[in-house]
């Protein structure tokens, strides 16, 4: 039988050097994200990839302000990701609401509803502060560091509790019945 914990030295390093990136961007820090693409900084050099599509993903982004609403798809996007993944929160608004700290309707600590692996604060931060998050992330992968995805399975009850608190008991369940007819309509054409 191999003991395949032998070889996550190994995984590590390879999964440092093929992130695929979606950008959850809520409001101003969307604006940084595609300097970040051009032939100035070329994060693909880096082996990072932006992906569109939320259930392949191993980073993800959230740059901006967030609000219940958008909280309610950043968890979703959040659990539909397979491990491990990573979360790289930049500016201030996620970290501690930013501009809108006496705001009733901004988020401030995003770590209390899905774990932040890396913050990077700034209004906005540049694209090299990006950088340099990216690859502070890169390094806590490699050491094994970067274990968000490890802290949500494990304390799942207090993030849920949290969520729960905020967004009231039953969002779930009152967001899947917004989607499950869609979904219906959905296949029935597929099978007409």
């Amino acid at each position: 039988m191999v003991d395949w914990r032998l070889f996550e030295p190994l995984f590590n390093w390879a999964r440092k050097k093929s992130l695929w990136i979606v950008s959850f961007c809520t409001g101003c820090g969307g604006i940084e994200m595609p300097p970040l693409m051009t032939s100035r900084y070329d994060i693909e050099r880096f082996g990072i990839i932006p992906d569109p599509s939320p259930r392949q993903y191993d980073l993800f982004l959230i740059t901006g302000y967030v609000t219940p609403k958008t909280l309610k798809r950043i968890i979703i996007t959040y659990e539909m990701a397979p491990d491990p993944k990573w979360v790289l929160a930049h500016g201030s608004c996620p970290l501690n609401g930013g501009v809108y700290w006496d705001s009733y309707n901004a988020i401030k600590h995003l770590d209390k509803y899905i774990p932040v692996d890396v913050f990077i604060a700034g209004c906005m931060p540049r694209p090299e502060a990006v950088l340099d998050g990216i690859h502070k992330l890169m390094e806590m992968i490699e050491s094994g560091e970067a274990d968000g995805w490890k802290r949500y399975k494990e304390n799942y009850e207090w993030y849920r509790k949290n969520q729960d608190e905020l967004l009231g008991k039953g969002w779930r369940e009152k967001e899947a019945r917004k989607w499950i007819p869609w979904l219906m309509d959905k296949k029935k054409e597929v099978k007409e």
